[in-house]
């Protein structure tokens, strides 16, 4: 089964007879930077395995989330577990996404270690067990 991690707004763009895929953070309807998740067991994730957003600093998710992603989009760019990732995250460590958005994002690399074992260096703590 292929893992879709994120759509937030995602477009594919042609390079080089090669579909490169992207995802990049939209705003809601509210006007706040959100991440959906295409994975019924993520929200069961979130819910009962997941550490509580309150249990993190919005500055700590945003040093995290700007590792994480450069990991993420080595393994996209080199083809590793391309099972796994299927798309590069398009990701500002300038812009002001929220705690809210930073929690979600910093979950979905806890998610991916959960349920597919996939190691992330930038992944610390309980967050980097699998369960």
């Amino acid at each position: 089964m292929a893992f879709i991690p994120l759509n937030c707004l995602s477009q594919t763009k042609p390079k080089a007879n090669k579909e490169e895929h992207e995802i990049k953070p939209a705003k809601n309807e509210d006007g706040e930077w959100d991440i959906t998740v295409i994975d019924t067991q993520y929200d069961y994730f979130l819910n009962a395995i997941a550490k509580p957003m309150s249990q993190y600093s919005e500055s700590y998710l945003k040093s995290k989330n700007a590792i994480l992603v450069n990991e993420w989009n080595a393994y996209y760019a080199s083809g590793r577990y391309r099972n796994i990732i299927e798309s590069s995250i398009d990701y500002d460590s300038n812009e002001n996404y929220g705690l809210k958005f930073e929690y979600k994002l910093y979950q979905v690399f806890a998610y991916v270690n959960w349920k597919y074992g996939l190691k992330m260096n930038g992944l610390t703590g309980s967050d980097a067990v699998r369960y």
